[in-house]
């Protein structure tokens, strides 16, 4: 996974009437030399929906901090495959006592640590995919000494042959929030009463619904094609002074 080591933000991307807040997008104007490559130990499999035909999954919300040992089942939950969305009903009543109050099961969750090894040049934020957001520890501390609220940082399970190999976080936020109806397109399909896919593409421009979770931790995440990482004009400046020649810039304004 190659990683942008610059994340911008776009200003105009989100509009609100009491809170200013930011669409978080790879600079891909920067070059970027950090690689990670590796896999969550855990994972629920894709569905095969029998309502609406359709085989799919999305692996944008994951919970690195679930430990599953404690299921009996473990071998289910170790290979990636697809199944009837019975199967997959059953496997995610096995998990979901084990999950963090509004966390959301869909299919191809993963789930437990990142595992795999990293090499290369990685600035204070880094997104090797859109719906995946990780931070630098010296970062991550300076935000917390900042007092942001609602931020947790995941260990990652990363090998190294780099002498000072820089240590990654993997940022723990729950989605919330939900796009405004009147930015989707008009004559949109109904999710699949089934299922729950939609399908959807995130449009360019975001409208958000007065919900207060957008504001409770300062950012949200959703699902690879139809939610985007937010932040708050409330995130400091730590970020803006760069780490390892990177930064991140958020206006504060």
């Amino acid at each position: 996974m190659d990683s942008s080591p610059r994340i911008i933000a776009d200003e105009t991307a989100v509009r609100t009437s009491s809170v200013r807040y930011f669409r978080i997008d790879n600079d891909n104007t920067q070059d970027s030399s950090g690689v990670i490559d590796g896999a969550y130990r855990w994972g629920l499999p894709g569905v095969i929906c029998p309502s609406c035909k359709e085989t799919w999954s999305d692996g944008a919300k994951a919970y690195p901090s679930v430990d599953l040992t404690p299921v009996s089942a473990l071998a289910d939950f170790e290979t990636a495959r697809a199944e009837p969305i019975e199967e997959f009903e059953r496997l995610c009543e096995l998990v979901r006592p084990l999950l963090p109050p509004g966390a959301l099961l869909e299919p191809g969750t993963p789930l437990g640590a990142f595992q795999g090894k990293l090499h290369g040049h990685f600035g204070a934020l880094v997104s090797p995919d859109p719906w995946w957001l990780l931070i630098r520890r010296e970062a991550f501390d300076a935000l917390q000494a900042e007092g942001v609220q609602g931020l947790k940082g995941r260990q990652m399970h990363l090998r190294s042959r780099q002498r000072h190999p820089p240590e990654l976080l993997e940022l723990k936020i729950l989605p919330s929030g939900r796009l405004h109806p009147d930015c989707l397109p008009f004559h949109r399909a109904r999710p699949c009463r089934r299922c729950g896919r939609t399908g959807l593409a995130l449009p360019d421009a975001l409208w958000k619904t007065s919900r207060p979770s957008w504001s409770a931790a300062n950012a949200s995440s959703g699902p690879a094609n139809d939610s985007a990482w937010m932040a708050s004009s409330s995130i400091p400046s730590p970020l803006n002074e760069g780490k390892g020649g990177t930064s991140w810039s958020l206006p504060t304004h």
